[in-house]
């Protein structure tokens, strides 16, 4: 079970940060910050966001993490060098200090790692570019108000409609993120205990070939013998730039044929669309016959 944090209210400051890689200040940065400063909030940027020393980067988490005032931290974008931050954050600092932990793509190494070190419940949700200053749609705004500020529990809306794979019906802790991403934490001290979970991935550049051999890994992990689900997301480069491919939602279907944990398919959260905020860490139901998501409320 996670450890719980408090809700974000309107005046609240979000300290923006780069877990992965290194972002200098650009329009996309400027219309994120923009766009959540329009929903109420404060926001105070990293000294270091920039910066291609990854313990610079790091020092921001640190420190945004120890202060009181920050009630929350989102990721500036993704990118391909968490794993190079990560050993440069100060675990018992954040441990310390529940807050708000906000991103994805890459930064699914921090949200991963963060919870299975700490027990504090980290967010998947949109980065501030490329994310939250594409001009998000309701869905996008209405999914972070709910998480977020209202802290609401309960089914998770759908963005559109949601394909049964595999029936049945599970529950667990939700691990997951990008699926590239989060195998970096393999054979690490970082890496999830994966029983009892539901397992939730998405991918943005992937084949059906680079899916299998994640799989592998995964199964050699001892991943599938643990999970209890898995949610299927949006996959931008199989869907969008090669629908014609076998996708990856039929691919693990086949890969684990034995296994008789639900699959569903979702388009709720990756890349380049419409993302719901999800609790890395918290319990929720997973019903693949009703297409339904729950998460349970004692565990926000």
């Amino acid at each position: 079970m996670g450890r719980y944090l408090s809700i974000l209210n309107p005046g609240d400051t979000i300290g923006i940060v780069s877990p992965s890689d290194p972002l200098c200040y650009c329009d996309d940065l400027r219309r994120g910050i923009e766009y959540l400063e329009r929903l109420g909030f404060r926001t105070e940027v990293g000294r270091h966001i920039g910066s291609p020393v990854p313990g610079e980067r790091a020092e921001d988490i640190n420190h945004f993490f120890g202060r009181d005032d920050i009630k929350a931290i989102f990721s500036t974008q993704g990118g391909n060098s968490a794993e190079q931050v990560l050993p440069h954050c100060d675990m018992d600092i954040i441990g310390a200090n529940p807050t708000i932990f906000m991103g994805l793509s890459d930064v699914t190494v921090f949200l991963n790692a963060i919870h299975h070190r700490t027990g504090l419940v980290t967010y998947h949700g949109n980065n501030v570019r490329l994310g939250v200053n594409a001009e998000p749609d309701d869905y996008d705004r209405q999914e972070l108000i709910n998480r977020l500020c209202l802290g609401k529990a309960g089914d998770v809306k759908p963005r559109r409609g949601r394909t049964a794979i595999r029936h049945g019906v599970g529950r667990g802790r939700l691990l997951g993120g990008n699926l590239r991403c989060l195998l970096k934490l393999a054979d690490t001290e970082f890496w999830p205990d994966f029983t009892d979970s539901i397992l939730f991935i998405e991918s943005y550049r992937i084949t059906p070939e680079s899916c299998l051999r994640y799989f592998e890994v995964l199964r050699h992990m001892g991943v599938f013998e643990g999970v209890r689900g898995v949610l299927v997301g949006f996959n931008y480069s199989m869907q969008v730039t090669h629908p014609e491919m076998r996708q990856m939602e039929r691919l693990l279907a086949e890969f684990t044929d034995g296994y008789d944990f639900p699959i569903l398919k979702v388009e709720d959260f990756g890349h380049f669309c419409p993302n719901t905020v999800l609790p890395v860490g918290s319990v929720v139901e997973l019903d693949a016959n009703a297409g339904r998501i729950t998460i349970i409320p004692d565990s926000v």
